[in-house]
C-alpha cells in the first residue's frame, strides 16, 4: 500500500497555561494553515527553542494540549545542546528539557522534548487494507525519484477513526532521502 509521506518539520506543542505565559493573558493560537491530521494546524505563533549551545525558532502546532512537547531532529537537538530521544509524540516521561521563549515570557520545561518516531497515521479502513494494525511496527520504502532511496524501519503503525492517512518523517529522514514536493512510500511488511 502507497501512504502520503508528509516532512514533519521542528515545531513545538503547547499548554493553554504555556501559551499564556509566553504570549500573554487570554492567548489564544491563530490558524496559519491547517494540516493533514482533522483538527491539527500551524499556529501563526512562533517561540524559540533555547538549549546551552543554542537557539532554534519554531512554529507552535494547535490546538493546545495537555503538555508542552518540544519535537525537534536530532541534528536541532545537537546543535543547541539538548537531549531528544526517539519517542512516539505524547510519550514524554524521562525526555529532554530546554527553555521555550515567547514575546511576553519563557517556559523552562523539564521534559517533553523528543525526535518524533517515524509513524503513520491510518484510518481503520486503512489499516484494514493494508493488513496492518496499531502499534504495529513496519518498514516504508520512500522512492523520491532521485536516486536516494530508502527503507525506513521501525515505522509505527498508528491507527484511529480521527485520522487521516498518512507517514511523518523529520527533517533528518527527508534529507536523507532528498525528499521534496508531494512523496509517497510504500509499507513493506
Amino acid at each position: 500500500m502507497k501512504v502520503l509521506v508528509e516532512t514533519s518539520a521542528r515545531h513545538v506543542h503547547v499548554t493553554q497555561e504555556h501559551l499564556e505565559i509566553l504570549f500573554g493573558a487570554g492567548a489564544t493560537l491563530t490558524v496559519k494553515k491547517e494540516l493533514s491530521q482533522p483538527g491539527q494546524f500551524a499556529a501563526a505563533e512562533k517561540v524559540q527553542i533555547v538549549g546551552p549551545k543554542g537557539t532554534l525558532n519554531a512554529s507552535i502546532l494547535g490546538p493546545c494540549r495537555k503538555a508542552t512537547q518540544v519535537e525537534i531532529s536530532l541534528t536541532d537537538a545537537r546543535s543547541i545542546g539538548v537531549t531528544a530521544p526517539v519517542r512516539e509524540s505524547g510519550d514524554i516521561e524521562g525526555s529532554g528539557g530546554c527553555k521555550l521563549v515567547g514575546p511576553a515570557g519563557e517556559v523552562e520545561i523539564e521534559i517533553g522534548v523528543i525526535a518524533a518516531k517515524r509513524h503513520i497515521h491510518m484510518t481503520p479502513a486503512d489499516a484494514e487494507a493494508a493488513g496492518v494494525k496499531d502499534k504495529e511496527i513496519v518498514e516504508v520504502k520512500v522512492a523520491c525519484g532521485n536516486g536516494r532511496d530508502l527503507i525506513l524501519g521501525d515505522t509505527v503503525i498508528r491507527v484511529s477513526e480521527s485520522f487521516a492517512t498518512a507517514m511523518h518523517i523529520d527533517t533528518d529522514e527527508s534529507n536523507a532521502a532528498s525528499c521534496a514536493g508531494v512523496v509517497y512510500g510504500e509499507i513493506v511488511k
